[in-house]
């Protein structure tokens, strides 16, 4: 049997990627930590208004005080499940309709000055109007999240589909190969990493999308509690909100992370 055992010079090498990782890592957290000292010690020195930009202690008590009454996971639930939904239904509606002009050139053509008036259009003047078709609700805030996320969606997908490798292309038509077949073969799964890369600039998006909707109309979600906090000058309770969006976001990019890792080591299905 072959062995397997690394040579001293893999071992040397996945050491020193260990050591960077690890570098790495401590720097990101040494960062943080001493950004957050320098703001509590700016705020209790006097070097900045703590009324106006908060500080990390006041931040603490403010986060415990909405998890002791139970508010901060009605407005987290709230805000996180309105993401996911814009998400999810703008990731898969934007591949299908991706798909679809793949599919048809012709119709790729006939659409794609729409594409880019949509794209170029600001998202914020649509909310107005989905509130008046739609309602004052939920289902309001997700149509914001889609529009934002399904134009982006479609081009990067679109693009990712035209740029298949056109020698491959020719070789699968040689063979005799539907389109179809090209596109389950081939073309969808030569663009997984285009795919995740979408998912990624997603996650940013929807939860742009979802404040934005909160900010219109919301009874409930951290873009809610952002502009209350703003309109009563609880700057506490602004900057809390704020943090505990960005926590939320980071999760769910993560997520993400570890799916597309996941696909990649255990089922292959990503070059």
């Amino acid at each position: 049997m072959p062995d397997s055992t690394p040579s001293p010079r893999r071992l040397a090498y996945l050491r020193a990627k260990r050591r960077e990782k690890g570098a790495i890592r401590s720097l990101q957290v040494f960062l943080l930590i001493f950004f957050l000292m320098l703001w509590e010690v700016s705020a209790r020195l006097g070097w900045i208004d703590a009324f106006i930009v908060s500080c990390p202690s006041r931040v603490a008590a403010t986060v415990t005080g909405l998890y002791q009454s139970g508010d901060l996971w009605l407005h987290l639930w709230t805000s996180c499940a309105e993401t996911a939904a814009g998400f999810v239904l703008g990731t898969l509606s934007g591949t299908l309709i991706a798909v679809l002009l793949w599919w048809s050139t012709f119709l790729s053509r006939v659409l794609d000055p729409y594409l880019v008036v949509l794209n170029a259009l600001p998202k914020t003047a649509l909310g107005p109007i989905f509130i008046v078709w739609i309602g004052a609700g939920t289902a309001s805030i997700v149509a914001m999240t889609l529009a934002i996320s399904l134009i982006v969606t479609i081009l990067n997908m679109l693009v990712g589909f035209l740029s298949t490798d056109e020698q491959k292309l020719r070789l699968l038509r040689s063979m005799g190969a539907s389109r179809g077949q090209i596109l389950r073969k081939l073309v969808l799964p030569a663009n997984f990493p285009a795919l995740f890369n979408t998912l990624r600039v997603n996650v940013g998006l929807s939860w742009v999308g979802v404040i934005m909707g909160e900010f219109l109309v919301s009874k409930a979600g951290l873009g809610y509690l952002i502009v209350y906090g703003s309109q009563v000058f609880n700057m506490d309770l602004v900057m809390a909100s704020v943090l505990v969006l960005a926590a939320a976001a980071v999760v769910m990019y993560q997520i993400v992370l570890w799916l597309e890792k996941f696909l990649k080591k255990y089922l292959g299905v990503i070059a």
